[in-house]
């Protein structure tokens, strides 16, 4: 233990990329994600849809953190392995109570306090492992105490929201998450963050994304359950399939490439702006796009499979608005990562967001198979549109750049 303590972090260099401890932790952090999905589909309502947004913004701010970290030091080397480890245990005590975050009693500790205090150790656990890895940066130490002013704000507010009722929780949660992401923008706007590894931290954020794409699938087998062999369930997760193939296609067919190509090619101050505006922003819409895309997929399931006919009552206006809204979300992610990266966004990508969110109000008056087909046409159209038309994001073919991303 006291030669762990004293070991010094390794530095990464510019083209370090994500290790395997690194997905490992990835993987618990997206089994977290998808407990939001139980959470929000017992029962599914507007304030489920509201309250799990809240969750995923708490999921998301206690990973972002650890890829800057990851970014300034192996991860999986010495005292910053085990930190890191500590937080994984601790984003994986919040998986397990997520299902109960907004209901009180029925443990030792109330489920909205375990929460609480969780993302509280995660997040002390990250300060205090990048103080140690800056230490010989006096402008990243400087950046890192001002971001504790609001980081400390946040942790208060959630601890005080984890006492009142539901409802007044859901406020305070919320409140304190815009303490923190505009808090922490405006305190470190001046210093700014350091990027070491371009391709590392655009890599990081496409592996989690395209695991929570995997993960996503696991919804398609919940909603069918033991009526997998029917015709119309079948032909439904085969929709659930194709829907999540588009948006794999939509995000690195091109976009991805582009983006961390444009990453990679921005220095200095400039480069960690554009990380932390471009890909923390992004991957936040897009990776909760997928959640909420996969609540409303396990939703049309259940629904087919409980009637057995492909006909029958519409989805829920919560269900239909978690498929399509989803989807919006999705591609305003897509769209803000282009829009920050590229600094142009072609309007064919803005027609699309707006297409998919005018969806909502036609798809929850057909039945469920039918309204999954009207979103997998939608989104099949979108992949050929761009495949064929002209104007959209192409990735540049220089040799300078040093950006991978997965499967490239």
């Amino acid at each position: 233990m006291r030669r762990l303590l004293r070991s010094r972090p390794t530095l990464t260099q510019e083209r370090h990329r994500a290790t395997d401890f690194e997905i490992f932790f990835d993987l618990v952090f997206v089994f977290a994600l998808t407990r939001i999905i139980a959470f929000m589909s017992s029962p599914l309502t507007f304030l489920a849809l509201a309250q799990g947004l809240l969750l995923l913004f708490l999921l998301w701010y206690s990973w972002s953190p650890y890829v800057w970290l990851g970014n300034q030091a192996r991860a999986d080397r010495g005292v910053v392995r085990a930190g890191t480890a500590v937080a994984m245990a601790a984003i994986f005590v919040t998986a397990l109570v997520i299902p109960h975050a907004f209901r009180r009693g029925g443990g030792v500790v109330d489920a909205p306090l375990a929460l609480a205090i969780s993302y509280l150790v995660v997040r002390a656990l990250q300060l205090g492992l990048y103080y140690l890895v800056t230490a010989d940066d006096r402008r990243q130490r400087t950046t890192l105490l001002r971001f504790c002013v609001p980081t400390a704000m946040t942790d208060a507010v959630l601890v005080l929201g984890a006492l009142p009722g539901p409802i007044l929780q859901t406020v305070l949660w919320g409140a304190a998450f815009l303490i923190d992401a505009v808090g922490g923008r405006i305190a470190t706007n001046a210093t700014g963050w350091l990027l070491r590894s371009p391709s590392h931290f655009a890599e990081r954020h496409g592996l989690v994304l395209i695991i929570a794409l995997g993960e996503s699938l696991i919804s398609v087998g919940a909603g069918a359950g033991t009526a997998a062999t029917r015709g119309s369930v079948l032909v439904a997760a085969l929709l659930g399939l194709s829907i999540a193939f588009c948006l794999w296609w939509l995000y690195f067919e091109r976009v991805a490439p582009a983006a961390g190509q444009a990453l990679g090619r921005a220095a200095g101050l400039r480069r960690g702006q554009l990380a932390a505006d471009a890909y923390t922003l992004s991957h936040f819409g897009a990776v909760s796009g997928v959640i909420f895309i996969a609540l409303g997929i396990e939703q049309a399931l259940e629904h087919v499979a409980r009637r057995g006919h492909p006909a029958g009552a519409p989805l829920s206006w919560p269900s239909t608005l978690a498929l399509f809204g989803g989807a919006a979300l999705y591609l305003a992610g897509r769209a803000t990562l282009l829009r920050l990266t590229l600094r142009s966004l072609p309007p064919a990508q803005l027609v699309a967001i707006a297409v998919a969110a005018a969806l909502v109000p036609a798809a929850q008056a057909l039945p469920p198979l039918a309204a999954l087909g009207l979103l997998t046409g939608f989104l099949v159209a979108l992949c050929l549109f761009e495949w064929v038309g002209p104007g959209q994001p192409v990735p540049a073919t220089s040799a300078g750049s040093n950006v991978a991303l997965p499967g490239r």
